[in-house]
């Protein structure tokens, strides 16, 4: 079965990509927090065209988050993740998706690093649950 996953990085994502509402979705399934999306498509040195940020009330939520949504997204996007880190901490997990970064973390993390700070320069959206 892994080998009919298909790899789609060459595509340029809107803001109504499946995969985009996929990831979305999978988080608010599984009751992720403070979910917003950033635009990075204008930002000529941006590493993808979006980041989705949310919150997780605790370590095992943040597995929680983090595994439906890679899950979710092989099921109805067929697409594995590049790159994956973070899993042995759990506090902040990354899945690289190549166009679409999903950063999962508790909100000490999320406080301390300030993704959306770092990128103010990105249009951020608010996906409420």
């Amino acid at each position: 079965m892994l080998a009919t996953l298909k790899r789609k990085s060459a595509v340029r994502l809107t803001k109504n990509s499946k995969l985009l509402k996929t990831i979305i979705q999978a988080i608010q399934e599984k009751k992720g927090e403070n979910v917003v999306s950033l635009d990075l498509r204008k930002i000529h040195e941006a590493v993808a065209d979006f980041f989705i940020i949310c919150e997780a009330g605790s370590h095992t939520q943040v597995k929680a988050i983090a595994d439906f949504v890679e899950t979710t997204v092989k099921k109805n996007c067929e697409e594995l993740p590049y790159k994956q880190e973070g899993k042995q901490a759990l506090q902040w997990v990354l899945i690289d998706y190549v166009n679409v970064i999903v950063h999962v973390m508790l909100p000490e993390s999320r406080n301390f690093y300030k993704l959306e700070d770092l990128w103010s320069d990105a249009p951020l959206e608010e996906h409420a649950g």
